[in-house]
């Protein structure tokens, strides 16, 4: 007994093309890209005023104490060097990311995949931005307050403007922190909308 395939009709259109994405899923997109931008614009503008913190003070310079001028940078703490690396990571993660989630919101395949990938990735810059603040911040302490028991002097009655800059990056990299946090939340939220 021989099986026979029916032959497909003739006229018959092709399938449809798939359906445009909800407008939910759409409108998530939309604010995941415009959290994203904020993102870059604040580890943007936290990396530019870290780079531009340098600042010449006069230094009593032991054995003479004699005052001489001396350059404060960004770059003679290793912690601080860490903070604009990280940063510039950061900086670039969100513009990589936002132009996913641009071509994720214009394809309406694999959301799922792509708001899993994103918190992955956001939780991962998040600890990276998270532990360079802790250990800028740490500096930024010392240079402020000091430490007498180790007699580490403060350098910010002397350093003003260095020190400014230093705290000016540091607020803007605990926003970058915080908006981290809401494109984790944001994410998660439409992953569990999507598979329940």
């Amino acid at each position: 007994m021989e099986s026979t395939v029916p032959e497909p009709e003739k006229g018959v259109a092709p399938p449809p093309p798939p359906p445009p994405p909800p407008k939910s899923v759409a409108e998530r997109f939309l604010y995941d890209i415009i959290l994203r931008v904020w993102l870059f614009a604040s580890t943007l503008v936290s990396v530019l005023v870290m780079v531009t913190s340098k600042q010449t003070g006069l230094i009593l310079v032991p054995p003479l104490q004699i005052p001489q001028p001396v350059d404060a940078k960004f770059t003679h703490s290793p912690a601080l060097v860490y903070f604009v690396a990280a940063l510039s990571v950061a900086c670039l993660y969100s513009i990589i990311s936002a132009l996913a989630s641009f071509l994720a919101m214009s394809s309406p395949r694999h959301h799922t995949k792509t708001f899993l990938h994103f918190i992955f990735m956001d939780t991962l810059i998040l600890a990276i931005v998270v532990a360079a603040a802790g250990s800028a911040g740490g500096v930024a302490y010392i240079g402020l307050k000091g430490n007498s028991h180790t007699g580490w002097a403060k350098i910010c009655n002397v350093y003003d403007t260095f020190c400014e800059h230093i705290a000016g990056s540091l607020g803007l990299s605990l926003l970058a922190a915080i908006l981290l946090i809401f494109l984790i939340m944001l994410s998660s939220h439409s992953l569990y909308s999507l598979i329940s």
